[in-house]
């Protein structure tokens, strides 16, 4: 009988708190939110004006779309735009040299930030570690326009690497201009200009861990790698899942400036991207619903790619972009 009594009590006990969130009414949740709400509303406003509502859209993948008519005038297709896009070679051609360019970014570009932030965080002085950084920082604030014409004066017809090229193999080589060495271009401007910039995610999470760790690390006997292995790299491991994660959700997306800037001086076969792929068809040609679709195929499969890889990440044990707990 006393046993019964506890019981009910400790169920009483459990339920009261879920009892009193229950009577909290949506009014009352407002107003005692309302500071919050007031200061979230702007950025919800902007989303909904800039991000959301642009995606209706994407409805003209299925029509016939004529820009001079009103969007009610143009016929229903159905999937012929996406039929279309499939049998165009150049499709297929952008999205090869996409999936090209975005497999090297995964392997240059991605590590390249980790290993700075590495080397900066085992700097001591905190002067130089604070010049490095701001050296390294500087090429993300410009433009692609600067960043492509001082590689232009530098890899360029007349650049200074070409020239030292011509005096010592008396052959000139344009770097510029050479479809086979445009990828690789590409992904050492992206390195140069974004690499310092990525750091610094990396660098909040490397100051996040614990330096007792190391001092202990250290009085117990354990080297430099042993100490990068055992408390480095759990530490800053799950940043780097995250940004892994949001990096596949890019896959289909290479820059859309930087790729045109440079698009006429290799041709369209080595440096068409999905990016101008849908510029050119959708704005330049003016089968805008060509356009759509390919921008539409290439949201989905972001998508996808971010929800298989989260779901990947959850089944190793890490929290991934998000997690359904939260």
């Amino acid at each position: 009988m006393a046993t019964s009594m506890q019981q009910a009590h400790a169920s009483a006990l459990r339920a009261a708190p879920v009892a009193a969130r229950r009577t909290v009414s949506l009014r009352s949740k407002l107003a005692r939110d309302r500071s919050l709400l007031v200061m979230v509303a702007p950025a919800v406003i902007l989303l909904l004006t800039f991000t959301y509502i642009p995606l209706l859209g994407n409805v003209v993948a299925f029509m016939d779309f004529v820009p001079y008519l009103p969007l009610s005038e143009s016929p229903w297709v159905g999937t012929a735009n996406f039929q279309a896009m499939f049998e165009d070679p150049a499709f297929w051609n952008a999205t090869w040299n996409t999936l090209q360019i975005n497999g090297l970014q995964l392997i240059f570009s991605f590590p390249i930030p980790l290993m700075l932030a590495l080397l900066l965080h085992s700097v001591l002085s905190p002067v130089i570690r604070g010049v490095v950084q701001s050296v390294i920082y500087l090429p993300h604030f410009l433009s692609w326009v600067i960043v492509v014409a001082m590689f232009q004066q530098t890899l360029g017809g007349t650049g200074a690497v070409t020239d030292v090229l011509r005096s010592m193999t008396g052959e000139s080589v344009n770097l510029m201009t050479n479809p086979g060495t445009f990828k690789a271009l590409i992904v050492a401007q992206g390195v140069w200009k974004d690499a310092g910039w990525g750091t610094i995610l990396f660098l909040a999470a490397l100051t996040a861990i614990d330096y007792s760790l190391y001092e202990s690390a250290a009085v117990d006997g354990a080297g430099g790698m042993r100490r990068f292995w055992h408390i480095t790299l759990p530490g800053i491991r799950p940043i780097i899942v995250l940004l892994l994660i949001l990096q596949l959700g890019q896959s289909l997306t290479v820059g859309f400036e930087q790729i045109l800037l440079q698009r006429d001086a290799v041709g369209a076969e080595s440096a068409e991207v999905l990016d101008t792929y849908v510029y050119f068809h959708g704005v330049v040609d003016g089968d805008w619903s060509i356009g759509v679709a390919a921008g539409l195929l290439k949201g989905v499969v972001g998508l996808v790619l971010i929800l298989a890889a989260n779901k990947l990440a959850h089944s190793l044990g890490e929290q991934g972009v998000y997690s359904r707990d939260n």
